[in-house]
C-alpha cells in the first residue's frame, strides 16, 4: 500500500512539474490606468486573477497551481485538470492553458467532445442510444460506417439509367444497376482525318463505277445500232432492187429488146397479108 500511495506521490510531482515547464510569463498582460493603479483586462495564459486594480500589473495575476489549468484571460480560479480513469487513458497531459486529453480503450469510444467518459462502441448496421448502448438499424435504414446513426434507404437510383434490383439492408443501402435495354453512350466525336479518307476512297470508288456503267451501256449502243444498220442494208437490197442503176439498165434494155421483137413479128405479119392479096 506504500509503494503504490509513494507512486501515486511521484506522479503528482511529476504531473506538476510538467504544469510548469514553459510558464515564463506572470501578471497582467494587458491593463489600464485608474489614477494611482491599473486596472487588468487581460492576464497572461496559465494566470488567474487576484484582483482587478492595484499599483503593480504583476501582482494583478498569478499562474495556476499544480494540476489545474485555465483558458480563460480574466478568471479568478483555475479549473482543476481532468483524470483518466477506468477505460480511459491519457493521451496528452494537462497544462496550464490545457486540460488532461484522454481516450478510451479499444472497443470503446469517448461519449462527448471532452472524452469526459467512454462507452461502447456501435458495430456497421447498429446505432447509439441515448441510454449509452446500441441498438439494431430501424427497418428501411441502414449504417455502413462504426458507431455512426442509422441513415434512411434511397428511394431512386443516382443515375437515369439505372434501376434499383435489390432493397437495402442494415449495412447496405440499396442496390441499383445499368438497364440493359436503352444504355446511354456517349458517341465518339469522329476525326476529321478519319471522316476525309473514308469519304475520298468513296468519292473514287463511284467514280470508277460510273465509268465502268457508262462504257457498258455505251458498247451496248453501239452493238444495237451495227446490228441495226445491217438488217437495213440486206432489206433494201432485197426489196428494192431498182434502187441500183445496173439493175435499171439492164430492165431497160430488155424492155426495149422485146418492142424490137414485137415490131419485127408486126412487119412480118403485114408483108405476108400484102402478098397474099396480090396473089388472089
Amino acid at each position: 500500500m506504500a509503494v503504490i500511495l509513494w507512486a501515486m506521490g511521484l506522479f503528482l510531482l511529476m504531473q506538476s512539474s510538467l504544469c510548469s515547464v514553459g510558464q515564463t510569463d506572470r501578471g497582467c498582460m494587458k491593463w489600464t490606468p485608474k489614477g494611482e493603479n491599473v486596472c487588468c483586462e487581460i492576464c497572461h495564459p496559465g494566470n488567474r486573477l487576484v484582483k482587478e486594480c492595484g499599483r503593480s500589473p504583476k501582482d494583478l495575476c498569478i499562474p495556476c497551481e499544480p494540476n489545474t489549468y485555465t483558458v480563460k484571460p480574466k478568471d479568478f480560479r483555475c479549473a482543476r485538470c481532468t483524470q483518466c480513469i477506468g477505460p480511459q487513458f491519457q493521451v496528452k497531459q494537462c497544462t496550464a492553458t490545457t486540460d488532461t486529453k484522454c481516450g478510451c480503450i479499444e472497443g470503446l469510444i469517448c461519449g462527448d467532445d471532452r472524452c469526459s467518459f467512454c462507452i461502447k462502441k456501435c458495430d456497421r448496421g447498429q446505432e447509439p442510444t441515448k441510454e449509452r448502448s446500441c441498438r439494431p438499424c430501424p427497418d428501411g435504414t441502414f449504417n455502413d460506417q462504426g458507431h455512426q446513426m442509422c441513415k434512411p434507404w434511397s428511394t431512386k437510383c443516382p443515375k437515369p439509367y439505372q434501376e434499383i434490383v435489390a432493397e437495402g439492408t442494415a449495412i447496405t443501402d440499396i442496390k441499383c444497376a445499368n438497364v440493359s435495354v436503352s444504355p446511354v453512350h456517349r458517341p465518339k466525336q469522329p476525326d476529321h482525318t478519319e471522316q476525309e479518307w473514308p469519304l475520298f476512297l468513296s468519292g473514287i470508288t463511284s467514280m470508277f463505277l460510273l465509268a465502268i456503267i457508262i462504257v457498258i451501256v455505251g458498247m451496248k449502243i453501239y452493238q444495237k445500232r451495227k446490228k441495226t444498220k445491217k438488217t437495213i442494208t440486206k432489206t433494201q437490197i432485197i426489196r428494192t432492187p431498182t434502187d441500183n442503176p445496173e439493175t435499171l439498165i439492164a430492165i431497160e434494155c430488155s424492155f426495149h429488146e422485146a418492142q424490137q421483137e414485137q415490131g419485127s413479128s408486126t412487119e412480118s405479119l403485114d408483108s405476108k397479108d400484102s402478098s397474099e392479096q396480090l396473089i388472089g
